[in-house]
């Protein structure tokens, strides 16, 4: 990224959930899926600000938001140590490949460094070529033997009251 004095990561406040919530959907119609966000203002600054189940970065230019990133605590059995999981990551359009999505990318590698965390993950779309291509330079690897799965909301209750 160029030295740049006018771009500042900092963590969300609590009266910012809205803006949190903007930029969820903002991601979401970019990953072509805007219809599945079900998510409030309401929930999540319980969410984020009361219960803390996650943490919001967000990355400024002059002041003005310009992309965000979720990101939690999971734990690895295998390291034995706590790891930060990158849920959401996202830099608005204009303001994409001026290195702010790297910037965040490295504040969050130390973030995760100064809690002992022993990795980093996250995931990422196949076709986000252009993603892909920050986080191999980055020296991310694929867990191509690994895939995701996932119980919805309609599917965890059913399969709870089985």
């Amino acid at each position: 990224m160029e030295n740049n004095s006018r771009f500042n990561i900092r963590p969300a406040r609590a009266d910012e959930a809205g803006l949190v919530l903007e930029f969820i959907k903002k991601l979401a119609a970019y990953e072509k899926c805007a219809d599945e966000v079900v998510a409030d203002e309401a929930t999540l600054h319980h969410s984020l600000f009361v219960e803390r189940s996650a943490e919001v970065l967000f990355a400024e230019e002059e002041g003005v938001v310009i992309g965000f990133a979720l990101f939690f605590h999971n734990f690895s059995t295998f390291v034995g140590r706590k790891g930060l999981y990158l849920e959401d990551l996202f830099i608005v359009p204009e303001k994409r490949g001026r290195g702010y999505g790297k910037a965040l990318l490295k504040h969050l590698a130390q973030l995760a460094v100064e809690r002992n965390c022993g990795r980093m993950e996250w995931i990422c779309l196949d076709w986000n070529q252009s993603a892909l291509k920050v986080y191999r330079s980055i020296g991310a690897v694929p867990m191509d033997e690994w895939t995701v799965q996932r119980l919805d909301e309609a599917a965890l209750k059913k399969f709870a009251e089985e």
